[in-house]
């Protein structure tokens, strides 16, 4: 594996018999990086092969071809020890309903053996108050943080979360979201998959997006959405058919829309503002206009941009 890299994979492969029995391709050629430390995003349309490659990376589904390292062990045969160092939420949690969170925690801590955790566990991801509680009296964004404790009971290294705020409500939502941080600031690897691409934009250092079980996109977030930019300002008026017309002469792509202007193909824009000064023109307002994540999503995900 080099160095610095939590996950590896090459080459991952991995096909299923449809009910008709024809073969479908879940994963084709995957290649993946997921450095050590941080919270990387694992971002695809659904049927990208996302929950296929986390299970082939849990052990719990064995790949047709391709190597898999994780944390330093190559599978097959380092399975075993690389499992021991990762805790995964994959599903919706499952607990004994009519249990608190705090009895829940304990019997699981018993069996591996880590009873002095549970109560740090719980205060760690914000259940202190409600711990003696019937899991059955909890929302969806308790249960979810009981189940991220449970994870945390064998303190692993590499955390992996698959579509974590499914149902969630905003405060959920935000809950797991500062879980995650919360996680990698203490110097854990996450790794995320999720179709939440405004939330996974706030909390991911790293990401890799897949298309039909392939890499199409990966690196840092931020320099994935400096790459896409369209390098345009939006701009705010008292007179934008004025200003239009004053910067369409000066060679930029401009598109009105309201009291505002969309002004395309600007490399610094200082330039905008001084074009329209020596026009006579003043502006209220002038924004840098900056791709986010689920823009660079959809351009990378769309059938053109896959085909090519």
């Amino acid at each position: 594996m080099t160095t610095g890299l939590a996950i590896q994979t090459r080459g991952l492969r991995k096909t299923y018999r449809s009910f008709n029995l024809r073969e479908v391709v879940a994963v084709e050629g995957l290649d993946l990086d997921v450095p050590v430390g941080g919270v990387h995003a694992f971002l695809g349309p659904n049927g990208a092969g996302k929950t296929t490659t986390i299970r082939m990376l849990l052990g719990l589904v064995r790949p047709d071809a391709g190597s898999i390292r994780v944390l330093g062990h190559e599978y097959p045969a380092g399975l075993e020890a690389a499992v021991a160092r990762v805790g995964a939420v994959v599903e919706q949690p499952r607990f004994f309903p009519a249990f608190s969170g705090r009895r829940n925690l304990s019997l699981l801590a018993q069996a591996v053996g880590a009873e002095s955790r549970v109560d740090a566990l719980i205060e760690q991801v914000g259940l202190g108050e409600r711990a003696d509680h019937k899991f059955r009296t909890y929302s969806l964004g308790m249960k979810q943080r009981l189940a991220v404790a449970a994870t945390l009971l064998k303190d692993p290294e590499l955390v992996i979360f698959d579509e974590p705020t499914n149902g969630l409500d905003p405060a959920g939502i935000h809950e797991v979201r500062a879980t995650m941080r919360a996680l990698a600031d203490a110097g854990r690897t996450v790794l995320v998959s999720s179709h939440m691409l405004s939330e996974v934009e706030q909390v991911a250092d790293t990401v890799s997006i897949v298309v039909r079980g392939r890499l199409v996109a990966d690196g840092r977030v931020d320099e994935l959405l400096r790459s896409r930019s369209r390098a345009s300002v939006r701009v705010v008026l008292d007179d934008p058919g004025a200003a239009a017309a004053l910067l369409a002469g000066r060679g930029w792509s401009v598109v009105q829309d309201g009291d505002h202007l969309v002004v395309d193909g600007v490399d610094d824009a200082a330039d905008v503002n001084r074009a329209l000064a020596q026009g006579g023109v003043f502006v209220r307002e002038l924004i840098p206009v900056r791709a986010d994540l689920e823009q660079v999503f959809l351009e990378l995900t769309t059938p053109e941009e896959v085909a090519s």
